[in-house]
């Protein structure tokens, strides 16, 4: 994917709403406090609960919600069909960033900087009440292409910029394993995720991403996340956007 980055501070005037082309509005959330990342499975049995969870959440202006389904249950007798080993080892690593060798489903990560039970809804309240993302971004849509801003911020570490591409909502009839026979909806489901530029703490960064390189149909959008990698393992997330197709 191509993409340009420079130097220089950006500080810009944040919009609710940008016009792509002649297809009307499109939604952009900007700046939440908190971005909720849950790993869970269609093989889980518990993960219902947390899937409805994550949706209700998905609904609040002030919360970035994404699903991350993982493929460690598949070997129960089903094979999620949103399962990746990428999903799987983005989980490892916030483990192994904070001490532990042990994952399980369902998770929720806020911030990538804490874990909870994603099925306990006031253990995941209580988490993303005191959340708060130090980078502010600006992100817009001119024409074909979709352009971010970040501004420097030198108290802050080097970060990787990360798009990743998700589904607004799928049906899924699971037909084995623990939750056979259940006919499920999952929103906010990544289903890619890829690094498209680096936000360089001491000059901030700006990018241009084409939009036809990542949008497939109406249903669904893109996050960006800007999050530092500390010895190969993701840190915790510092600014978020995203925008919805």
């Amino acid at each position: 994917m191509n993409f340009r980055r420079f130097s220089g501070c950006i500080i810009g005037i944040f919009m609710g709403l940008a016009l792509v082309g002649s297809a009307g509005a499109q939604s952009v959330r900007l700046n939440p406090k908190a971005v909720v990342e849950l790993f869970t499975s269609q093989g889980c049995a518990s993960c219902p609960p947390a899937d409805a969870l994550l949706t209700s959440l998905a609904d609040r202006d002030d919360l970035l919600a994404l699903a991350y389904h993982v493929d460690y249950w598949d070997y129960i007798g089903w094979e999620d069909t949103f399962g990746d080993k990428g999903f799987s080892d983005r989980q490892r690593g916030y483990a192994k960033s904070w001490g532990s060798s042990r994952i399980f489903t369902p998770q929720m990560v806020i911030n990538g900087a804490e874990g909870v039970v994603g099925s306990r809804r006031d253990e995941v309240y209580d988490a993303v009440a005191s959340a708060q993302l130090p980078l502010e971004i600006s992100l817009t849509a001119h024409g074909d292409m979709l352009k971010l801003s970040v501004p420097a911020d030198a108290a802050l570490e080097d970060a990787s910029i990360w798009l990743v591409r998700y589904l607004d909502r799928a049906d899924v009839a699971i037909e084995k394993g623990e939750n056979a026979g259940k006919s499920m909806v999952y929103t906010q489901v990544v289903v890619n995720r890829q690094v498209v530029g680096v936000w360089e703490a001491t000059e901030g960064a700006e990018i241009k991403l084409p939009l036809d390189q990542f949008q497939d149909g109406d249903n669904g959008g893109v996050a960006i996340l800007i999050q530092p990698e500390r010895n190969g393992l993701p840190g915790p997330i510092l600014g978020a956007a995203a925008y919805s197709f």
